[in-house]
């Protein structure tokens, strides 16, 4: 295949076996793990977990990225769409709420012939927010819950630690095309989503007007109970964050105090993940678990 399916653009050359691109990855998917999944958002987690598969490659090149093993290092074991159908059922066999697709763009086009036939539990979509208007619509009636990071509306600094100094207005354009597809978020009766958008930001160190910039253009472009907003403090400096010395630290508490302070100030309606939950055991391992 020649590939466009993200907004790199990268017009590469994927064989079954061989990658190309940004991602490095090839047209049949590379995943690193399978299983029940509990550190997510409670409406997605439940109580009995999101039943996550997690790919290798990403269209991004966030240098604090905690997968950097799975999402840079081309860690994973490839697999053919028809046992990634079936990892989904016997996911769902264990009690998965969701079936939980996490950085999945670069495998669209499998994907799509994944749910030609509807799951029957809701298919969550966990993107770093970077996303072709034209693939998201691909999508439109398959995926039942959307789950994108808002990472940055600068453009410098997604340039500098993402290398997409266009994140800002693709993420954004992607945010408002997911919301138009699964419109305001819908519980089950156990309280668990059923559709719906949650908004993720991770805080960066030093960067907390940042973070209220991205919690302003939520709040100016959605209603309170329309989607879920979800601050993450739990930073931790993964990958290269040691080369990028203003990052090269766990978040302070007064920055985390005050982001969180803002989203209450807005009335952004969602969660705030502690920094306590800044620890590498909250990080699956890579291990090909479930494949």
């Amino acid at each position: 295949m020649i590939c466009n399916l993200c907004p790199r653009n990268c017009n590469a050359l994927r064989t079954d076996t061989k990658g190309g691109g940004l991602c490095g990855m090839p047209a049949l998917p590379v995943a690193a793990r399978a299983a029940l999944h509990q550190w997510e958002e409670p409406p997605i987690s439940g109580t009995r977990g999101s039943g996550t598969l997690f790919f290798s490659g990403c269209p991004l090149q966030c240098v604090f990225c905690q997968n950097e093993p799975i999402s840079h290092q081309g860690r994973g074991k490839a697999i053919t769409p028809e046992h990634l159908r079936a990892l989904c059922f016997q996911l769902i066999d264990q009690g998965a709420h969701n079936i939980n697709f996490v950085t999945p763009t670069h495998y669209t086009h499998v994907l799509l012939d994944v749910l030609r036939e509807p799951l029957p539990v809701p298919v969550v979509w966990n993107t770093g927010g970077y996303e072709k208007l034209e693939t998201l619509r691909a999508l439109e009636g398959k995926v039942d819950i959307y789950l994108p990071d808002l990472k940055y509306l600068n453009a410098d600094v997604a340039q500098r630690y993402s290398a997409a100094p266009d994140y800002p207005e693709v993420a954004a354009a992607a945010i408002l095309e997911m919301f138009r597809q699964v419109g305001p978020v819908e519980y089950a009766a156990d309280g668990t989503l059923k559709k719906g958008v949650i908004i993720r930001h991770l805080v960066l160190p030093g960067q907390l007007s940042g973070a209220k910039d991205v919690m302003d253009w939520v709040a100016e472009h959605f209603a309170p109970d329309q989607v879920l907003f979800s601050l993450m403090n739990q930073y931790l400096p993964w990958g290269k964050a040691e080369q990028y010395p203003e990052i090269n630290r766990r978040l302070r508490k007064g920055e985390a105090r005050k982001a969180a302070e803002y989203m209450e100030l807005l009335g952004l309606d969602g969660f705030v993940q502690e920094q306590s939950a800044a620890s590498d055991q909250f990080i699956p391992d890579f291990d090909f678990t479930g494949l």
